[in-house]
């Protein structure tokens, strides 16, 4: 494999790797770490720097190395990870983010200013520039080779290629805290030419290496290829005969050891001839002054993955094509059931019946934990908070909950923007907070969970709340009201969506300027989801936002009116009940409770005339329930989505289409639409007869 394949596989573990350090330093600037957490922190840097001397990529070797450095002076007593370290690092875990983003696009020569900025975060590590670090580097390497070198012997698998691995970036890592001196590259193990095989390793490598670093450092360095390598060391200050018997493990001849020995210079010509004088007494294998045995070897057993990597395209792809044969098998059936043919009918319900269950596996391929999302926003309110000079505290919940991964991807602007302004206008200063009787920490919670076939994600906060008082003026002087009108709070909180509604009283970084919201409920529209708030002045504000688990695949129930045939998401139906309401009405009792409903006729003006018999179909969405009068129910089908075309985007009451096995096109109906249009107008009608009968008696 080429080296360069793995790349995006090394950028995307990095970006993994700091996203876990981000969360643990984050946890570090309110509590006191425990030594497993340090542990943690340091094992990612240490993964990470490894990782990145594999590639060549020297700059961050060089600066996560001294982030290491720290934090092996924090494990051994030396230092104190605080909030004032913790927030240092996480400034550092921002560079090496700006570092990785530089070596994803060609490694290219950094600019000044993060090079000056790399500077100042060593400086606030306690560690030495890099304009300065040459001439320390020089006295230690000379002090290093007063006390002598190690003798490395190294092996590697011979398909260390074919996983991935560059022989040669293990060598160039060790150079970052040491010098190779002398090394000798064994060929004994190449084939004849006929058997040679480009993408095999048939090289050994035998070299003196003058460090300071312990031997953990050292066998550290080649970690990803422990199980498959063969590393032998022999310490500085060793026995001469220790070298020998070292070597001789690997299957050299002494007079082949000692020629090694005299190129690497890892002994002199005195102490080789000394090494080969008979002796009575047979040593043990070096044990070096360290305390630790002279060589390492792996029993080379696999380490069978949990998990892969798959490419989001490809994924798509699979989903796109799920998609066409869901549609094709529903074809299938329809010609079977026309053909009357009940060995086929049987056959295609098999299929069927296979296609569903695939259809389910392939979505839970692309589901994915909101977890993820919402450990980001740990860092966005330190950084906010820490900028406004608020202490505030973030709770998560339903970290569990799964939705699919497009969702994701688009949902965490919008969050985004609501935890900042949470911030911001929610949460009040401290003095105030104790004023009013308050902790002087503010609390924001993130919650998610399922219910009836969305995900529900709620964002509070515990501050001031929405003054309405200010909002309803702001909307009168805007005109969205009318001096007669009387909204009511989910109304009135609304209008803070509208397009430059803002009532702060100054323009902040983060906000006053009235984008955003308005921003936010398009892009969470534009998902086939709702939001909306509640508010108590003086308690605190909770926006609620409602999203579809998927934007693919959907368990439709498929409804006609005339010819045509619409489609609506299984999850949000509750019921069908036969039509029955008095003329005029656009209610009807359902067990005893008002329904109110519309006439899907009458919503898209068909030109035909309704059916002797309709039916009402009973849809429920955010706590809301309406019915939708429709001429035939047509059962439930896997309903493919299908964008609708710039064009008719702003078709109201309508989220998308689908393809039918007749190869008709159905229209997906947005429920949440549908139930507000049912509402509204039920409130006018309501109204009207208000009206009526106030004149009526006047």
């Amino acid at each position: 494999m080429n080296i360069d394949e793995a790349l995006p596989t090394f950028f995307a573990e990095s970006a993994e790797l700091l996203r876990e350090m981000e969360t643990d330093l984050l946890a570090c600037t309110s509590t006191a770490p425990g030594a497993d957490d340090v542990n943690r922190i340091f094992r990612g840097a240490h993964t990470l720097k490894g990782s990145a001397g594999l590639f060549g990529f020297d700059l961050i070797v060089a600066f996560v190395h001294e982030v290491e450095a720290l934090l092996d002076r924090v494990r051994l007593g030396k230092a104190v990870l605080d909030s004032a370290i913790a927030s240092t690092l996480l400034e550092c875990k921002d560079h090496i983010g700006a570092l990785l983003s530089l070596a994803s696009n060609g490694n290219a020569q950094p600019a000044p200013e993060l090079l000056a900025n790399g500077n100042e975060l060593l400086r606030a590590l306690g560690a030495t520039p890099r304009d300065t670090r040459n001439t320390a580097a020089n006295a230690t390497a000379v002090q290093v080779a007063a006390n002598g070198a190690w003798h490395v012997s190294l092996r590697f698998s011979a398909d260390v290629l074919v996983a991935g691995m560059d022989p040669l970036g293990f060598l160039r890592y060790l150079n970052t805290f040491g010098a190779i001196k002398g090394m000798v590259v064994l060929q004994d193990a190449l084939p004849p030419a006929a058997d040679f095989d480009a993408q095999k390793s048939y090289l050994g490598f035998e070299f003196a290496f003058e460090t300071d670093a312990q031997r953990e450092k050292i066998e550290g360095a080649f970690e990803f290829v422990r199980d498959d390598s063969i590393l032998r060391l022999v310490p500085p200050g060793s026995a001469p005969l220790s070298y020998f018997e070292t070597l001789r493990t690997a299957g050299l001849a002494d007079d082949r050891i000692a020629q090694i020995l005299r190129e690497c210079a890892s002994l002199t010509a005195s102490d080789i001839e000394r090494a080969l004088q008979p002796s009575p007494v047979t040593p043990a294998p070096a044990s070096t002054a360290r305390g630790q045995p002279a060589t390492t070897q792996s029993s080379g057993a696999n380490r069978e993955g949990q998990s892969i990597r798959v490419d989001s395209q490809k994924l798509d792809h699979l989903i796109t094509r799920i998609g066409e044969l869901i549609t094709a098998a529903a074809g299938a059936n329809l010609v079977a059931r026309r053909a009357g043919n009940r060995e086929f009918e049987e056959s295609m319900a098999n299929v069927t019946s296979l296609v569903e269950d695939i259809r389910e596996g392939s979505l839970q391929l692309r589901m994915v934990k909101i977890g993820a999302t919402f450990s980001r926003f740990r860092r966005v309110v330190h950084d906010v908070a820490r900028e406004l000079g608020k202490e505030i505290e973030l709770q998560i919940s339903g970290e569990d909950t799964e939705l699919d991964k497009t969702v994701v991807e688009r949902i965490a602007d919008p969050l985004t923007h609501l935890v900042r302004n949470a911030i911001d206008h929610g949460i009040e200063a401290a003095d105030l907070r104790t004023a009013r009787g308050k902790r002087a920490a503010g609390s924001i919670k993130l919650n998610a969970y399922h219910d009836s076939g969305t995900i529900v994600i709620e964002v509070s906060d515990d501050g001031g709340g929405l003054e309405r008082d200010r909002i309803l003026a702001k909307a009168l002087e805007r005109g969205l009201l009318a001096p007669a009108d009387k909204p009511s709070d989910p109304d009135l909180f609304n209008l803070i969506f509208e397009p430059g509604f803002s009532t702060a009283e100054a323009v902040t970084n983060l906000s006053g300027r009235g984008v955003g919201m308005d921003v936010v409920k398009r892009n969470i529209t534009a998902l086939r989801g709702i939001v909306s708030i509640k508010s108590i002045e003086g308690a605190g504000t909770t926006v609620t936002v409602r999203l579809p688990l998927t934007l693919a695949i959907i368990n439709g129930f498929q409804v006609g009116v005339g010819n045509t045939i619409y489609v609506l998401p299984l999850d949000s139906i509750d019921e069908c009940v036969e039509f029955s309401a008095a003329d005029g009405h656009d209610f009807t009792s359902l067990r005893g409770e008002v329904l109110p409903f519309i006439h899907l006729r009458a919503l898209f003006d068909s030109p035909t005339a309704p059916a002797k018999r309709q039916s009402i179909v009973v849809v429920r969405h955010g706590g809301k329930r309406a019915g939708i009068v429709v001429d035939s129910l047509l059962g439930e089908f896997q309903t493919v989505i299908k964008p609708l075309a710039k064009m008719f985007m702003q078709v109201d009451c309508v989220s998308g289409s689908s393809i039918l096995g007749t190869g008709d096109v159905a229209l997906i109906l947005d429920v949440p639409a549908v139930l507000e249009r049912a509402m509204q107008r039920s409130q006018a009608a309501t109204n009207h007869r208000a009206a009526s009968v106030v004149a009526a008696v006047a």
